[in-house]
């Protein structure tokens, strides 16, 4: 800090004025547990002290409260499928002022080409973005990535100032069994956290995945998972995205008059542009909590310094002296409207709206990623060996599916999609390596009964999922996919009836927020015109090839089996 330190020591004796002084607030102490009046002095970006002191410039806050800027633990950007910068615009309003990223989706994609990508468009925002190193790229050998990191390429970028670790374990699996490459990851980040995802893990595993160094975990989507977790030391990640909602569910975690709410914060994971535009962010979490009873100092506590303590983020999450002075100012705690933003103690939003200028727009240029092999119609054809089919059964708002063992349609010596039943035929194309493998099978609980969708959106590896009525249309979908190099797609009677591009690694646009929105609208619109029952059949379609969440996936190399950990036959029961 230099000079800094001194004129900062001076500033907080109140012997040199500060630059601004936030008076007469009502400050929400994170520390203490207790809302208190004061005044908030800052000085070259930080707090220098609270109390009645000399400054540049005042603002009379006339009892409004005083609030650390809120901390999301753990999101993928590329879910919103806009930009780092057009993110910021986004949240930093909504009272966010800090985001921990795993770059999982694009890293998948790109690699460290991706990563790199993520840190360059997100350095000099309003926003404190800090990541963590993907440690599953790809998740597993059961589907074909863009791109693979070894422990030494996590190596290249462990040292980088913003990087604060491994970012999910979701091998955990490997972790378990110990696998060389896992063990070979989990050594090169010793001295930095290491993130978990580890659903339904209990037991003596979860001991073993605890002793590996691992202490936190956003994949609990029942009490009495999360709470064998907590007990055995983990951080309890309470996530509430697009698919998965697990704040009702976990939020009796919290037990008045106990201490364990500390080892307990906020997430979003993966949240589409609806959310972040009708819901909000992190500020959403905190009025839920609020509403289900909780105390909003503790709320507030789940959403800045627990996070922050977790991260050792050591001066955020807090107003008090010698922390970033990320603060926001609000009406009540009931509303929750948040009127102003203060980035490292600069006013950077007021009233739901960035100030102009704030963002400076940033381009990073990247390599095309839609790399497949021709497609065929004949790709989409499925022989049957069998009456019985294993089927994606989807289960509503959660991530996990459903393993069914169902008759199947059969026409002409062919396995077909039979949308009465609403079993629909389901494509991975994989787009990376032009490899030319296609992964079939059958999904329920999406509801189409005309038509087909498609998108280069599919975790982990994000190849080119496709789900239809007809093998026609899912053809033309996966065309146009290509056509755009990635991106969104609905086709009715082989005409594109609407699409949305996403040309950064068939991931991310360079639009507003706003338009993308209107366009999963429209999207969304035309899949309930087809008969679509799910609020969102994109986000769904975008977990099918999910290899790691139970109980069954596929990806471009075949069905997955999740639970066994193996790839399995379409047809037949085991």
């Amino acid at each position: 800090m230099g000079l800094e330190l001194e004129e900062m020591i001076e500033v907080a004796r109140g012997e040199k004025p500060c630059d601004l002084l936030l008076k007469n607030g009502k400050i929400v102490n994170v520390f203490a547990g207790e809302i208190h009046d004061g005044n908030v002095a800052i000085y070259k970006g930080k707090i220098a002290g609270i109390g009645d002191y000399k400054a540049r410039k005042n603002i009379d806050l006339k009892g409004k409260y005083i609030c650390p800027g809120f901390l999301d633990g753990h999101v993928h950007i590329e879910s919103a499928m806009v930009t780092p910068p057009e993110y910021a615009r986004a949240v930093v309003p909504l009272g966010t002022t800090t985001v921990v990223i795993d770059p999982h989706e694009i890293a998948n994609v790109l690699g460290l080409e991706g990563i790199k990508y993520m840190l360059e468009t997100s350095d000099n925002l309003p926003l404190n973005v800090f990541v963590m190193l993907s440690s599953c790229v790809p998740a597993t050998d059961m589907e074909t990535s863009g791109a693979r990191l070894s422990a030494f390429d996590l190596r290249l970028l462990l040292d980088e100032p913003r990087i604060l670790g491994l970012g999910e374990l979701m091998n955990y699996p490997g972790v378990v069994h110990r696998a060389p490459e896992v063990m070979d990851k989990i050594r090169a980040a010793r001295g930095k956290l290491i993130d978990g995802h580890a659903p339904k893990l209990g037991g003596k595993d979860l001991n073993a995945y605890i002793a590996a160094g691992i202490k936190s975990d956003h994949e609990s989507t029942t009490l009495e998972e999360a709470r064998e977790k907590l007990r055995m030391g983990m951080y309890i990640m309470i996530r509430e995205g697009t698919t998965t909602k697990n704040l009702q569910s976990l939020l009796p975690l919290v037990k008045p008059g106990r201490n364990s709410s500390r080892k307990l914060f906020f997430v979003t994971d993966d949240r589409h542009p609806y959310d972040l535009l009708q819901e909000g962010h992190i500020n959403f979490m905190i009025k839920m909590a609020i509403k289900s009873g909780i105390n909003p100092v503790t709320a507030i506590q789940m959403a800045t310094v627990n996070g922050a303590e977790y991260f050792k983020l050591k001066d955020l999450g807090a107003v008090v002296p010698g922390y970033r002075a990320d603060i926001i100012v609000l009406d009540n705690l009931k509303d929750f409207n948040i009127l102003s933003v203060f980035k490292d103690g600069k006013l950077v939003a007021s009233e739901g709206e960035i100030h102009p200028g704030v963002i400076k727009p940033i381009s990073v240029p990247l390599r095309s990623t839609i790399n497949t092999a021709w497609i065929e119609k004949e790709h989409f054809k499925i022989k049957a060996r069998g009456k019985l089919v294993k089927v994606i059964e989807i289960v509503p708002n959660q991530l996990i599916t459903r393993k069914r063992i169902e008759e199947i349609k059969i026409i002409d010596g062919q396995a077909v999609s039979d949308p009465e039943r609403d079993v629909l035929k389901v494509a991975v194309i994989e787009r990376h390596l032009a490899s030319g493998n296609t992964g079939l099978g059958f999904v329920r609980g999406i509801g189409l009964k005309r038509g087909a969708i498609a998108s280069s959106v599919a975790h982990d590896s994000h190849n080119i999922v496709v789900v239809g009525t007809n093998d026609e249309d899912m053809y033309t979908a996966a065309v146009k996919i290509v056509k755009l190099q990635g991106g969104l797609v609905v086709v009715e009677n082989g005409k594109i009836i609407e699409e949305l591009p996403l040309p950064i690694a068939g991931l991310m646009t360079g639009r507003k927020l706003e338009e993308v929105e209107d366009k999963i609208q429209a999207l969304n619109a035309a899949c309930r015109r087809l008969g679509a029952k799910v609020k969102d059949a994109f986000m769904v379609l975008s977990f099918l090839a999910l290899p790691v969440i139970p109980e069954i996936r596929v990806s471009d190399k075949g069905i997955i089996d999740v639970v066994k950990f193996q790839l399995v036959p379409l047809f037949g029961e085991n």
